[in-house]
């Protein structure tokens, strides 16, 4: 397995582009199962998550073409209905090709998903909407089958113990544009990406409003068509970006990124002491490297993002004073917290929240990722901490980061990836 070897203590510099958005092309790619014809996807990542439903895609009957940042997905096949454990296990967002493949061919059969290691993510509200909807759903072996002979619209409502979930809006939302009558979501998740999902299933010949609040109505058609879409940027890359400019003193200029999908962020390092400003077609983040501690709880959009819990707390770190990081999404999320310490971090884990006490420098080490973002958290200490970081199991990054080491090169970092030996 590949590694990253950093030298830290460089100071970033210089102007990056923000990939598309990750959490965004899986579900649309799965999206592309509803329609009859080919779909484009413009500025998809180049990503391991992108490549693994690619290949779960053709599993289930697609043609699949990656070209000059553009995915091409047509069926051409559709006979197959299962989504085996093999594909699925490599990813959580594999679950989406649930509803698509329910409302087109009348049966899915989906096995259980997996990911990144950060606590129980149970798929039952994705399962609770899809019997709404009149889906019979069994389990077997490991797999979720589910049969319709024809999906039949109602009202749905999503809520959990942790707020809305995405992934469960996303299946409901594509799996009720074939449906029979009016759908209506309530506790939607609200997130860009969902909306992004809503733009390219109104595309496609689907009848959505509401995308992006959380009462979605969705009227059912007979019939989808193939459809062109470009993503919206990364806001977690986005975000990462900015905190590396931060947590090195740095001046990083970011383009293809949009400040209203980050503003819990940007709020949040603007209280730490980090400039952000949107100068022309770029946004501009500068640090004079004077860090005050906070308080964060994590949220649902548009409060502030799980998917950047680790990568505040390495920021925190070198924060003058303490600080509190409640995560109110997935309460086990502190798996960083080991390998921090391990760079000379404080941190003291309560429950869902941690304390960290802000220290005058981190240390090199060598850590072990655990996660992808977690992976983040440990290569935005390594450039800021004092000594060479080796950072295990770099695969977790990939999934998530598109050549990550290559524009923190461009920026100045020192990072080398290291393969197996």
């Amino acid at each position: 397995m590949d590694r990253f070897v950093i030298k830290g203590g460089r100071r970033l510099k210089g102007t990056i582009t923000v990939s598309g958005a990750k959490n965004a092309a899986l579900p649309i790619m799965a999206a592309a199962l509803l329609g009859d014809g080919p779909s484009v996807i413009h500025d998809a990542p180049d990503l391991a998550d992108v490549r693994h439903t690619a290949d779960l895609l053709g599993e289930l009957g697609a043609e699949v073409r990656r070209q000059d940042g553009r995915v091409h997905v047509e069926v051409v096949d559709e006979s197959a209905s299962h989504a085996p454990y093999d594909r699925v296990r490599k990813m959580r967002a594999g679950i989406c090709v649930l509803g698509p493949l329910l409302a087109k061919r009348k049966k899915a059969r989906v096995a259980m998903p997996g990911g990144c290691a950060i606590g129980s993510r149970p798929v039952n509200l994705h399962l609770r909407g899809l019997k709404a909807l009149g889906a019979k759903i069994e389990l077997d072996g490991g797999d979720i089958v589910a049969t319709a002979e024809r999906l039949k619209g109602a009202d749905i409502f999503l809520g959990g113990p942790f707020g809305s979930t995405v992934l469960g809006t996303a299946n409901v939302m594509m799996a009720a544009t074939l449906a029979e009558g009016t759908t209506v979501i309530e506790s939607a998740a609200c997130e860009p990406e969902i909306q992004s999902l809503a733009e390219f299933l109104t595309a496609m010949g689907a009848r959505i409003s509401g995308a992006g609040s959380p009462r979605m109505t969705i009227e059912g058609v007979e019939q989808l068509h193939g459809a062109e879409h470009t993503l919206i940027p990364d806001r977690i890359e986005a975000g990462t970006f900015m905190i590396a400019a931060a947590i090195t003193n740095g001046e990083v200029h970011l383009r293809n990124c949009r400040l209203d999908h980050l503003m819990a962020v940007v709020d949040k390092l603007r209280e730490v002491g980090i400039h952000v400003e949107a100068d022309g077609d770029e946004v501009v983040v500068a640090s004079a490297r004077h860090l005050r501690a906070t308080d964060v709880t994590t949220q649902p959009y548009p409060g502030f993002p799980t998917d950047l819990q680790a990568q505040l707390m390495a920021l925190l770190c070198l924060a003058n004073g303490n600080s509190a990081i409640t995560e109110k999404i997935f309460p086990d999320r502190f798996m960083h917290v080991a390998e921090l310490l391990r760079m000379g971090a404080d941190i003291r884990k309560e429950g869902p929240t941690a304390i960290v006490t802000g220290v005058k420098k981190l240390i090199g080490a060598p850590v072990m990722a655990s996660d992808l973002r977690a992976s983040a958290a440990l290569v935005l200490g390594a450039l800021v901490a004092e000594g060479e970081t080796t950072i295990q199991r770099v695969y977790h990054i990939d999934r998530g980061y598109d050549a990550i080491e290559t524009k923190l090169t461009a920026l100045g970092a020192e990072i080398t990836r290291v393969g197996e030996e």
